[in-house]
């Protein structure tokens, strides 16, 4: 019989009314059953969501509604990331208030969402920029503040002087600001930081123990927290023979106040054990040595300048030219005084990183290759392979940084880099400079104490008040929150906070004298950094309440980009500890397990030269088989466009699809199955027309099977097969519940797909047959269990369609609050056996056959196969050893 075909347009919202009507995915605290806890990475509302956000989403959406039919209470919030400089770029350039364009995006994007179906509770919904939040946040400060977690201390930062702003080292591009392109300043700026270096080593041991995480994400933050294990070596400088240089440094010593550096310069290093091949010390521009010498040279202070310019990310320093400025200083080397050492300030020392100074070993590291190779400095090679030849051993243009032998060493030659790490550290810590010892072991980790002060309007205020009397004084909990003012401007550069008439003015909460407001706010990771433990009761007037936090978290399956693998979870993880120091919860890590799915691709089009070059977008072009080969061409006038590379899609290659275009002419149920389905999660998914359209062909076609089939199906009870020509149908469908059931406990959607393919191909004769009323009611009863086992398994990934199949059959209730089926052991159960077949000990073929079969069966079964009987040539075998189930050997 024809059917309609299926039409998204009028079943999806459709289905979503009735789901939320009825509450459907609204989590209760006091619910009892066992919890589970699924978050996708909240999003930026920028205006519209694009193909990341779909393939994000509808893979949290299948953990959460693959769980929920598994028995769970399951928590499925979404929120949004609000705060941060789009919004206030947006208020520049548009002349809107940032807060008027974060809710209309808010709005947008929140219907884009619902539109796709998501299994959200959105009784739990907020945006870090709702005043409820944030005052939340405040108190978090405060209390952060009172167990000395929080501190304000001068730091130097990355200036914009035209945007009067601080950036971000990645936001410094050839030294000048990523949107004015004025040339950055350092400048010294009193900031608020969070002491996140407090917990650096329970941070890098607990790492290993989320063995549900990435194992590259771990790295990385391993990484990134840089434990290291090394030596602070103090080096004598030399008295200079220059009369000017031995003032200038005196003077500039006198002038910071810092007698000290006129004596030593302390380095930290990793690899004491190749002292013996160091060439040059390097300093930074802002080394008080540095800074001393620049107080009364012009050269040396315009060349620090000049450093400070540069960004300060570890990417542009090692991408940057090494540059260097000799001192015209020399240090004696501490393992022979008589050697001296010339010292240089160099651009690729920073003075964050150990003691702002370290030794350069030309051979064993590339940066100090080039800088040697650049000024002439000397090359010896200190280490080489274990199996090298010292005699011939050389470093060309390529440092060797590895473990080996010592050579070129005096005492150390032949040790182990290990062992010559330990002897050094042992002579040096004995050895004495001026009645203390030279050397001290020392653990450093590169990660730094976090920054969080912003110089900017769209933040979270930061609740403190500057007293001229009293010094800074935190906002008393009961004046929380300390709102942000809705009359600003940002008619000029700057944080309109510092120039508002009122609202910086306020009276000392202990002296009530006038005094000011804090005007920095606080960095937007800060709002990403705790907000999944809001969710769990984001109605409470504190941060969280620790017992239904304590009982939800940490979330069981996060899930986002692995852009965000470093810092967002590193501060989440900082944040959970401080929130546990703080009462507000009982335990260190915010998430078990983590998923990092890959991007959304797409392949770019491109005018010619001659046409502008310009890139063009997908819904402007056809593409045509032509002589076999695919081509592009223009829809308005039919030139042919180029087809480029396959990148992650970006508004500045026209790349992009829109999901609510894919939606309006497919349904939101294709585009979430393609997404799902063309490659394994982790990996980029490409973007494909015929791939969007092969899935909407699927979909469509679950629809006229089940659909035509249905009214004879809707008269007889499901029940599987145990015998009979049914059993077939009833054995692939249990088999397949059972895979998909394992594919979705590993998040392995793609798999699931093909399997549910499968199973869809081989349901479609039996589903004809019933449809065309061919078959007893044994038959449509297996044929209607294996229609229900369809419809439930993909039910998390098409939810509109299986609602729509669901109801269709006459089954009362949503499939969304439907148990997940359980799989008959017997029909899952395989009957055959393979086995290995083994000649004279080497595997030469397999036999399959029954897993109750006897020896005489399997004895004459093997024999029969080709390779048996190529290796017998005839003859009988010597011996056929059978282990039973497990392998077959032939002995010729």
């Amino acid at each position: 019989m024809a059917t309609e075909r299926y039409n998204p347009r009028d079943a999806e919202p459709r289905w979503q009314a009735k789901w939320s009507e009825a509450k459907t995915f609204e989590t209760d605290n006091s619910d009892t059953r066992d919890k589970y806890y699924v978050l996708e990475m909240f999003p930026y509302p920028s205006g519209r969501i694009h193909m990341g956000h779909v393939r994000n989403y509808a893979m949290g959406d299948v953990v959460a509604r693959y769980k929920r039919a598994r028995g769970f209470n399951v928590l499925h919030p979404m929120g949004w990331d609000a705060f941060g400089m789009p919004a206030e770029n947006a208020a520049m350039q548009n002349k809107v208030h940032p807060k008027d364009w974060t809710y209309q995006n808010i709005a947008t994007m929140r219907g884009q969402l619902k539109s796709m179906g998501l299994s959200l509770d959105w009784a739990r919904e907020f945006a870090t920029c709702d005043v409820a939040y944030y005052q939340r946040q405040q108190h978090l400060f405060l209390d952060m503040m009172e167990k000395g977690l929080v501190y304000r201390k001068q730091s130097k930062v990355n200036w914009d002087p035209v945007d009067q702003t601080v950036l971000a080292n990645e936001q410094v591009i050839e030294g000048r600001g990523w949107r004015s392109g004025a040339l950055v300043e350092q400048r010294e700026l009193t900031q608020w930081f969070f002491k996140i270096t407090e917990f650096a080593q329970d941070l890098l041991d607990s790492l290993d123990g989320l063995d549900q995480w990435p194992e590259k994400v771990r790295l990385m933050q391993k990484n990134w927290i840089g434990r290291s294990e090394g030596l602070t070596i103090r080096w004598e400088i030399v008295k200079p023979k220059s009369e000017k240089l031995l003032a200038d440094l005196t003077a500039g010593s006198m002038l910071l106040a810092n007698q000290n550096i006129t004596r030593e310069i302390e380095v930290y290093t990793t690899r004491p054990d190749t002292l013996f091949g160091a060439s040059f010390l390097a300093i930074s521009a802002d080394h008080p040595v540095a800074k001393a010498l620049a107080a009364h040279n012009s050269e040396i202070q315009d060349f620090c300048e000049e450093c400070r310019r540069q960004g300060t990310s570890l990417a542009a320093l090692e991408t940057a030219e090494k540059r260097g400025f000799n001192t015209g200083l020399t240090v004696k080397h501490p393992l022979d005084p008589s050697w001296e050492v010339p010292v240089f300030i160099a651009n690729f020392v920073l003075m964050d990183y150990g003691t702002g100074a370290i030794f350069g070993c030309p051979s064993g590291d590339q940066r100090d290759l080039d800088f040697a190779r650049k000024y002439g400095l000397p090359v010896v090679p200190v280490v080489m392979p274990a199996d090298g030849d010292p005699a011939t051993f050389e470093v060309g243009m390529e440092a060797y940084d590895g473990d080996g032998v010592m050579i070129n060493s005096r005492f150390l030659n032949g040790l182990t880099t290990d062992v010559a790490f330990q002897q050094v550290a042992d002579l040096l810590t004995a050895q004495l400079l001026d009645e203390a010892p030279q050397a001290a072991r020392k653990v450093n980790f590169r990660l730094r104490d976090w920054g969080v002060s912003r110089q900017r309007y769209w933040g979270c205020p930061i609740p403190v008040i500057h007293c001229e009397d009293c010094g800074v004084v935190p906002v008393p909990k009961k004046e929380l929150p300390v709102q942000l003012p809705d009359d600003v401007t940002f008619d000029v550069p700057g944080n309109p906070l510092d120039r508002h008439p009122t609202w910086r003015n306020v009276d000392c909460p202990c002296c009530g004298k006038p005094a000011r407001r804090e005007t920095d706010t606080m960095d937007t990771f800060v709002d990403s950094s705790w907000y999944f433990a809001r969710f769990t009761a984001p109605w409470e007037d504190n941060p969280t309440d620790p017992a239904v936090a304590n009982r939800w978290l940490p979330v069981d399956q996060y899930i986002g980009g692995i852009e965000h693998a470093i810092l967002h979870l590193l501060y989440s993880r900082f944040f959970t500890r401080a929130m546990r120091e703080t009462g507000h919860l009982d335990l260190k890590e915010p998430f078990k397990g983590l998923f990092t799915q890959g991007m959304v691709v797409h392949e770019t089009y491109r005018l010619g030269e001659g046409q502008s070059g310009q890139w063009v977008a997908p819904a402007d072009i056809r593409i045509e088989e032509v002589d076999g080969a695919r081509k592009a061409f223009l829809l308005s006038s039919g030139a042919e466009v180029a087809i480029g590379s396959i990148e992650k899609m970006s508004k500045s290659k026209k790349n992009v699809v829109d999901p609510d275009d894919i939606i309006a002419s497919y349904g939101a149920d294709t585009a979430r199955f393609f997404v799902l389905s063309d490659s394994p999660p982790d990996r980029d998914v490409i973007w494909s027309e015929a791939g969007v359209e092969g899935s909407h062909r699927f979909v469509q076609r679950v629809w006229r099977l089940i659909s035509e089939a249905a009214p004879i199906l809707g008269k007889v009870a499901a029940h599987p097969a145990k015998e009979g020509i049914a059993l077939p149908v009833s054995q692939a469908a249990h088999k397949t519940l059972q895979a998909v059931q394992q594919d979705y406990d590993k998040l392995a959607f793609n798999k699931a797909v093909a399997r549910i393919y499968e199973l869809v191909n081989t349901l479609a004769s039996p589903l004809t047959q019933v449809a065309a009323g061919t078959q007893d009611d044994a038959y449509i009863a297996a044929v209607r269990d294996a229609a229900h086992i369809l419809i439930q398994i993909v039910a998390p990934m098409t939810p509109h369609l299986a609602e729509e199949c669901w109801s269709v059959l006459g089954n009362q209730g949503l499939v969304a609050e439907a148990t997940w089926p359980a799989f008959d052991p017997a029909l899952v159960a395989d009957n055959e056996v393979t086995l290995p077949v083994q000649i004279n000990g080497k595997k030469r073929a397999e036999l399959t056959i029954a897993r109750d079969a006897d020896q005489n069966a399997v004895q004459a079964a093997v024999l029969q196969l080709e390779a048996v009987q190529a290796a017998l040539s005839g003859s009988a075998p010597k011996k056929i050893i059978i282990v039973p189930q497990r392998i077959i050997n032939i002995v010729v």
